[in-house]
């Protein structure tokens, strides 16, 4: 069984939608399977049917988030010294070389990442181009969408 590292806050969001799958979405769909069995035939009957679909993939969830949960390897970036090293669960500034842009992004778990809010698994191609990396480094990184020039302007620890 591999650690899988988390934040913190990847921890917490797990933990709050765990509590929400358990204590509220399961007894809905239970309700919802006694409502549909009631109504008779349960061969032809759509909504049972919608409804065990529904159980299953929030118990695979539950269970899914039990299990990372379980080998969650929580890495707490405020409390180590920054020396300008960029690793995981640091917050990267960078400056695209090609077009001038700057961007920032934090390096974290799978089930983090949402690049709409700039947040980047470690284990995509410029995650792995920056980690090991140190401030003011120039770095050339091969993505699908081809070969990205950055400077690293920062690198924090929150």
């Amino acid at each position: 069984m591999d650690k899988e590292p988390i934040t913190l806050n990847g921890l917490k969001k797990l933990k709050e939608e765990l509590v929400f799958l358990k204590e509220k979405k399961r007894p809905e769909i239970i309700a919802a399977i006694a409502e549909a069995r009631s109504h008779g035939d349960l061969k032809e009957n759509a909504e049972y049917h919608a409804a065990k679909e529904e159980q299953s993939h929030s118990e695979g969830r539950i269970t899914e988030i039990n299990d990372i949960i379980a080998r969650a390897n929580i890495i707490d970036v405020t409390k180590l010294n920054n020396d300008g090293k960029v690793i995981f669960g640091s917050t990267v500034y960078l400056e695209n070389l090609d077009t001038g842009e700057k961007i920032n992004y934090k390096i974290v778990g799978k089930d983090e990442a949402d690049l709409k809010q700039k947040l980047i698994y470690f284990q995509s191609p410029i995650s792995k181009g920056l980690i090991g990396k140190n401030k003011n480094d120039l770095v050339e990184i091969k993505t699908p969408a081809g070969t990205k020039n950055f400077e690293i302007k920062d690198v924090k620890y929150i």
